[in-house]
């Protein structure tokens, strides 16, 4: 008998169905050995020694494994191809003393795709540990403990119980929170376009857009009011506007990539409305049941047999004019990338939908898969081929382009739908003298910047290169449960506490939450796993400068209180002190006589703004019934004002 040994009891069916009898496959539930919850459990000074426990609910798993282990022929372990997968096998070889006792007949098999093929194939090319991969997720558990665990306990005593400092989670939570303060000081500029309404020979309508004065372009800024833009109006109203150029050129619109963990968190998450962590518990669920493969990853590239496939199925199923004369490869451009893995696709690409027996899989396993499908597929199709046409039309010593665009060939757009926009523009010839019908000046304002979604969020991190593809989820989860942010109408708004937090580690430990200095984390973990770094010295460069500064913040800095309007006011039923607490639509001030006292407050958050109707009453934060937030006055109901969107301050010098 032979022993297989998996991270999922969902992968234990499947495989038991490729290998027959002759196998037996068992789950670990994923890590078995961890460092303790209470205490720090790394020697520092004795070369980063962890001090690992079984983990908790997982000593049946390991006595299991000690028998199994002993009576084996063999003994495969295949849990994820990557670090934390890794490192999971180590730690069942070191439980389980199979290091010493059984290292004969182990061996390390990993399998990018489950289906049989793959699993076979692996199989009879067994390899052994990679102890580079191990000791770099060593190295990062250790790392984010050793800021946890020495940095949170600071928090506690300057700030308040209960929070805690990561050394990812800490910079994702500084992007919102800056983000936000960009917002609330940002202020608008005004400024004007212009466009043209203007009839061809034939009094067909052709718009068109002011560019340029006197050839020189005009930038979006530079008609800066209502009296700057009239002056152009009246210099335009007597000109004669005449087709200088004509200029019509095709143009090829490409495919993007497979997906990426992370592409694929941001795309899932802007079409289908799914957290980060809802992609990756569906595509997990994909994965384990051989419909796509290792959902973990930072290539762009897919295998040769799966190129192949997929041209194959282009020629038979789409059409032979979709199907270019050769396959395309793809260059990533994410900051760090390993690209250890494939990219995601399907397993099998002649099943565009999803399909199950037993019904196991939900509707959004069947949408997520679709996009996986799609883009897969749509990578190998040939580009969307644009007919563009750009008119140049000169009025006196101004310049206007009209721009109009058709599509000559759908291409990939045929599996994988994207808006290409068509305008087609009515005939005209160069030297054709047009009629203005009128002239349209239209006021604008800067926007400000938008606050983070998942989507976003991620894909800020992957540029800066901090994080990695297995753990963007996990720090977006963290934000929310810590109380950093709350996620209202899909955007992440930073709490008190978080911009109180980031200010006090900003100017006490940069380093800890310094962009460049995190990313440059990622690349020294990656250097370990690539054999280049020593892990113990990694660890030691990092922490020993880190803890004598620790010690000495602890004496300089002062406590900063995190307050909250009406926090300590009586209450009024019963005279206790309110007391903040958050709920299902944020924070709220509750009595803590509860269930005695069942008085509650609102929070009232100010947005440091006069209201625009009244101009007596502050805009305000609310939320609706269904804790979405909205803006109103604070002198509701006698004022009623209300918006969806945050309101912009008025511009100086307008009413």
């Amino acid at each position: 008998m032979n022993i297989l040994v998996v991270e999922s009891p969902a992968k234990s069916r499947t495989l038991q169905n490729f290998l027959g009898s002759d196998y037996k496959i068992s789950a670990c539930f994923g890590h078995v050995r961890d460092l303790p919850k209470k205490e720090l459990g790394v020697e520092t000074e004795n070369g980063f020694k962890p001090k690992y426990v079984i983990t908790p609910g997982r000593r049946k798993n390991i006595a299991s494994f000690k028998r199994d282990f002993a009576a084996a022929e063999k003994i495969y372990l295949a849990t994820d191809l990557d670090r934390e997968g890794e490192a999971i096998s180590w730690h069942i070889l070191k439980a389980t003393n199979g290091d010493k006792k059984y290292s004969q007949k182990v061996y390390r098999i990993v399998f990018n795709e489950i289906t049989k093929t793959a699993v076979l194939d692996a199989i009879k090319n067994p390899g052994q540990i990679n102890m580079d991969l191990v000791n770099a997720q060593q190295a990062r558990r250790i790392l984010d403990r050793l800021v946890g665990y020495k940095l949170s306990p600071f928090l506690w005593k300057k700030v308040m119980k209960g929070l805690s400092a990561g050394r990812v989670q800490s910079v994702a939570v500084r992007l919102i929170v800056e983000r936000e303060i960009e917002i609330e000081n940002f202020q608008p500029d005004e400024y004007w376009e212009i466009w043209a309404h203007l009839l061809n020979l034939k009094n067909e309508k052709l718009p068109a857009k002011l560019v340029a004065k006197q050839g020189k372009k005009i930038d979006k800024l530079e008609i800066k009011n209502e009296s700057g833009s009239r002056e152009i109006i009246r210099d335009l109203k007597n000109a004669q506007y005449i087709v200088k150029d004509l200029i019509q050129e095709g143009k090829e619109k490409y495919s993007m990539p497979p997906y990426t963990t992370s592409t694929l968190q941001q795309d899932a998450g802007y079409k289908l409305r799914m957290s980060a962590k809802q992609v990756m518990r569906q595509a997990q669920d994909l994965y384990e049941a051989g419909k796509i493969t290792y959902m973990r990853t930072d290539n762009v590239n897919m295998s040769w047999l799966a190129i192949n496939s997929i041209r194959k199925y282009i020629g038979e199923e789409i059409g032979k004019d979709y199907l270019p004369e050769k396959p395309r490869g793809f260059k990533t451009k994410t900051k760090g990338a390993q690209e250890a893995h494939e990219a995601i696709r399907p397993t099998y690409f002649k099943n565009q939908k999803l399909e199950s027996k037993n019904k196991k899989f939900t509707d959004g396993h069947a949408k997520l898969y679709d996009l996986i499908w799609r883009r897969a597929v749509a990578s190998q199709v040939k580009p969307a081929i644009l007919d563009t046409q750009k008119v140049a039309i000169t009025a006196g010593k101004y310049d206007f382009e009209a721009n109009g665009q058709t599509i000559k060939f759908d291409g990939f757009t045929k599996i994988y739908p994207m808006k290409l926009t068509e305008n087609d523009l009515p005939e005209v010839k160069k030297g054709d003298t047009l009629t203005l019908e009128k002239l349209d000046p239209t006021q604008h304002f800067t926007q400000p910047p938008i606050r983070f979604n998942q989507a976003s969020l991620i894909k800020k991190l992957e540029e800066m290169g901090i994080g990695r593809p297995s753990t963007y989820a996990t720090i977006i989860d963290t934000i929310l449960r810590r109380d950093y942010a709350v996620f209202q109408n899909r955007y992440f708004i930073p709490t008190d506490i978080a911009r109180v937090v980031t200010k006090m580690l900003v100017e006490n430990f940069s380093e800890v939450v310094d962009y460049g200095f995190t990313a440059q984390m990622e690349e020294n973990l990656d250097k370990i796993a690539e054999g280049k770094e020593k892990w113990q010295k990694v660890l030691g460069d990092f922490y020993f400068p880190f803890e004598k500064k620790l010690k000495m913040k602890e004496a300089e800095v002062q406590n900063q209180q995190v307050k909250v309007e009406g926090e300590g006011e009586p209450c009024p039923q019963c005279g206790q002190g309110l007391v903040v607490k958050s709920g299902k639509f944020g924070k709220f001030l509750a009595c803590p006589g509860y269930p005695d006292c069942r008085f509650t407050k609102n929070v009232v958050s100010k947005i440091g703004m006069k209201c625009p109707d009244c101009q007596e009453g502050e805009v305000v934060e609310r939320r609706s019934k269904k804790g979405k937030m909205f803006f109103g006055c604070d002198k509701f109901p006698v004022c009623k004002f209300v918006s969806w969107e945050r309101p912009a301050p008025p511009v100086a010098g307008k009413s």
